[in-house]
């Protein structure tokens, strides 16, 4: 496949990234900092603001499918978090559709997800006390997939991880959910990068979901 990555440089963006390469793929890697991302015989490298609509477009055309793995809230504090992170993902969308792909997938959060009390996850009593700082911008992207909800012309899965991702193993081992949080069998709702990004590259390969959100755990 064509593959265009946004976001290829950050955490989840260069799992996904190595993932695809790995497999074969012809990657295209957009990003604010060439210099961050190694050189492979399957990767074109592009600098570009994600965000500006008429500079991503013409990079994404012809490919045939977009993954966005980026956070335009990152680095902004405070109730503008929201802003940033909301307004930005969907220029992103409105990227993808301007150049014609159809095919989207989008790195989201666990924000949204049901937890067993029937609430969501951002507003249960389990959400972590140290991402208080980033709520803002973790509600920035829960309204984000409120709105990609009703997108009907992107053939598009919202790909939200567990709770909990971070760097790890990547054991080929994971659980695909859709509406509620994943817990494994210690009770923690984990899912390592490595492994979050086979999920992904499997969902590419092969599609499952279409318009819908799922879910990446142990």
């Amino acid at each position: 496949m064509k593959i265009a990555l946004i976001g290829a440089s950050g955490m989840i963006g260069s799992r996904i990234l190595a993932e695809a390469l790995q497999r074969g793929h012809q990657v295209t890697g957009i990003v604010r900092n060439p210099e961050k991302i190694e050189a492979h015989k399957n990767l074109t490298v592009k600098k570009a603001d994600a965000l500006q609509v008429d500079e991503l477009a013409p990079i994404l055309s012809g490919h045939d499918a977009v993954v966005s793995s980026i956070n335009p809230g990152r680095g902004v504090t405070g109730p503008a978090a929201f802003d940033v992170t909301f307004a930005g993902h969907k220029a992103v969308v409105a990227s993808v559709k301007k150049c014609g792909v159809k095919r989207f997938l989008s790195v989201g959060g666990a924000a949204s997800l049901k937890t067993p009390a029937g609430i969501e996850f951002l507003d249960s009593p389990d959400f972590p006390a140290a991402f208080e700082p980033y709520k803002p911008g973790i509600r920035g992207m829960r309204e984000f997939y409120y709105w990609l909800k009703k997108e009907s012309d992107l053939d598009w899965v919202f790909v939200a991880p567990s709770v909990l991702i971070a760097p790890g193993e990547r054991t080929g081992k994971y659980r695909v959910g859709k509406d509620d949080v994943l817990y494994g069998s210690d009770g923690a709702s984990r899912i390592s990068a490595e492994d979050y990004a086979i999920a992904l590259v499997d969902e590419l390969e092969r599609p499952q979901h279409h318009r819908e959100r799922i879910t990446i755990g142990y």
